[in-house]
């Protein structure tokens, strides 16, 4: 056994960042996940540095632990071949819109004919009874249509996008633990069900629980927005000689560090006593932090701030990250060798179990790699894998 999900087989038809993220953390956490992809491949097998087409560097960090096999579902044996599989899977995941699936047949009430205890899981862009169902959606869009590029701007001026695809990202692990939620029922009920993720509500409400803040309450007690998120200090603080992030948060950590930086009767100051007076000054507060910092040096800061258990960490780039001793000592980066990549560096599960410890187990798959393998385990036979590669249907590695 590798893994709390070693057994549960799943059907991912997702593609780009969203759904093969979702995907890969039921795969690391030892689903056997089956990426269908059609002939031209995840579009992520070209985003990004690579040796060989189609193995891109976001690739490869999306779809460890899958195996992959090429089916065109605009093509009768193709969709049939797929409804086989969805008999004996556990799981099928998509991230077209409702309406595309419908048309290649694999709708839930198409595939739950087939197979009624199949979770059913899609993450697409909106819930589908509101008008903006059908719409496409992308990271992009997601994080404008919430407003995180507005609250970027009320830090840094313009609104801006979040510099990592973390719409993407948060609607992927909703979705992992909407599967995870789904299969646990299921070990009751004994029946499948439908899931549905949409990006738009599934980010809103990820970022409308810091911002939502004073139109909490009808009538309001005061604007959207939590004001210490927003503050244009609030930042990594330059120090002597390189940035340094801190969170002083508690009272407690106020007190020590207006008496570590030798300003204790600030302590006395109504307007930083409490947090709530903190919060209404945080301007003032993170100015002051500001000017403090830059008198020493980054090392002599977390020395200071350590000891005085006020929660402090020099500030990496991602270059320096590499390199983290802490990152080092827990082997969160990998070095390995992929069979047609070369050696890669990959990243770490992150989480450590007492039992059923997931495991890196294979890695990124070429695309069709294990077209055949996969259909042999779904009980195609010779003539009838032979009969899809032959007409197009299937393909491999080699095609």
């Amino acid at each position: 056994m590798s893994g709390p999900l070693d057994g549960v087989r799943i059907l991912d038809l997702t593609s780009n960042f969203m759904g093969p993220y979702a995907a890969l953390l039921l795969a690391d956490a030892g689903a056997d996940v089956c990426k269908v992809e059609a002939p031209s491949g995840d579009t992520t097998r070209g985003v990004g540095p690579r040796r060989n087409p189609g193995m891109s560097a976001i690739f490869l960090h999306l779809n460890r632990n899958k195996r992959s096999i090429v089916l065109d579902l605009k093509a009768d044996a193709g969709r049939a071949a797929l409804h086989r599989m969805v008999r004996d899977a556990d799981v099928l995941m998509y991230s077209l819109r409702p309406a595309a699936m419908a048309r290649l047949g694999l709708s839930y009430a198409d595939v739950a004919a087939l197979n009624p205890r199949l979770i059913y899981c899609g993450a697409f862009g909106f819930g589908q009874n509101g008008p903006y169902a059908d719409r496409p959606a992308y990271d992009d869009l997601i994080q404008a249509a919430v407003g995180m590029p507005v609250l970027q701007a009320r830090k840094s001026g313009p609104p801006d996008y979040v510099a990592t695809a973390i719409a993407d990202r948060v609607v992927g692990m909703a979705m992992s633990n909407a599967v995870t939620m789904a299969l646990y029922r299921r070990e009751k009920s004994g029946r499948g069900q439908e899931v549905q993720v949409p990006m738009f509500e599934t980010f809103a409400h990820f970022v409308m629980g810091d911002h939502l803040y004073g139109k909490t309450f009808e009538p309001p007690l005061g604007e959207t927005g939590y004001a210490r998120m927003m503050n244009a200090d609030r930042r990594p603080y330059a120090t002597r000689d390189g940035y340094l992030g801190i969170n002083v948060y508690t009272d407690r950590h106020w007190q020590r560090f207006f008496e570590v930086t030798g300003h204790p009767e600030m302590n006395d100051d109504p307007r930083f006593a409490d947090i709530h007076g903190r919060t209404a000054n945080i301007g003032e507060l993170y100015a002051y932090l500001a000017e403090v910092l830059a008198t020493r040096s980054t090392t002599e800061w977390v020395q200071i701030l350590t000891e005085a258990d006020i929660p402090a960490i020099p500030m990496n780039t991602p270059d320096s990250l590499i390199d983290d001793p802490h990152m080092k000592d827990v082997g969160f980066f990998i070095d390995e060798d992929h069979p047609s990549e070369g050696r890669i560096r990959s990243l770490g599960i992150a989480q450590t179990w007492s039992e059923d410890q997931p495991e890196i187990r294979h890695p990124a798959p070429r695309l069709g790699e294990h077209t055949v393998e996969l259909l042999r385990e779904y009980n195609f036979d010779a003539d009838e894998i032979a009969g899809l590669i032959d007409s197009g249907a299937a393909r491999t590695a080699g095609d």
